[in-house]
């Protein structure tokens, strides 16, 4: 009896000893450039780039399975940082893709809502709150504006509400023009009067 648990612990440390040695020598880490897509993405999780949220569309993009134009919640800002990022041309967005909304936030008509519950199930970043049979809130600041809360809402009590721009939440805009033509131009202006 002593003898057979002597060559099981054996056993158990010389595998125990190849696998933690497989795991030394096999280890991968993951590909460094699906995190820097996924880090310009905007983590909303919404679908629309026909992906089931921004780390799978990250994927496809570095596998050179996707475009990097087909992010509406990202707008063409989005598209420009991919485009520095992977060294590609600006693409503006496809005629297959939604052409970006403007920036809104769920609202949820309370005197309506019937605590079902499926609008909680359906947001991918938990930005609802409330319980079974019981009014459920939108916690604007957490809200990425997805709209995947719309569809499952049995009651229709759930609208989206574009969210005005003010000085509080003002954006510089992206620049709209090409900085490398105008700094050719001006180089071409400048040889020439020489």
């Amino acid at each position: 009896m002593l003898s057979a648990l002597l060559v099981m612990a054996a056993i158990a440390i010389v595998l125990g000893a190849v696998l933690g040695f497989a795991a030394i020598k096999f280890h991968t880490e993951g590909n460094p450039l699906v995190d820097k897509i996924d880090a310009v993405l905007p983590q909303t999780q919404c679908g629309q780039c026909s992906y089931p949220g921004c780390k799978p569309y990250a994927t496809a993009i570095a596998a050179g399975e996707a475009d990097i134009n087909r992010c509406p919640p990202g707008g063409e800002e989005g598209i420009r940082k991919l485009a520095d990022l992977l060294g590609v041309e600006f693409k503006p967005f496809g005629s297959d893709t939604a052409a970006p909304k403007p920036k809104s936030v769920a609202w949820i008509d309370e005197s309506t809502c019937i605590g079902c519950t499926l609008c909680i199930q359906a947001c991918p970043v938990d930005a609802i709150a409330g319980a079974a049979k019981q009014m459920h809130t939108i916690i604007a600041a957490e809200c990425t504006g997805c709209e995947l809360c719309i569809a499952p809402c049995p009651v229709d009590c759930i609208s989206m509400r574009v969210i005005e721009e003010k000085i509080s939440n003002w954006k510089w805009k992206y620049p709209l023009y090409n900085l490398t033509a105008v700094e050719t131009a001006q180089t071409a202006v400048t040889g020439a009067a020489r």
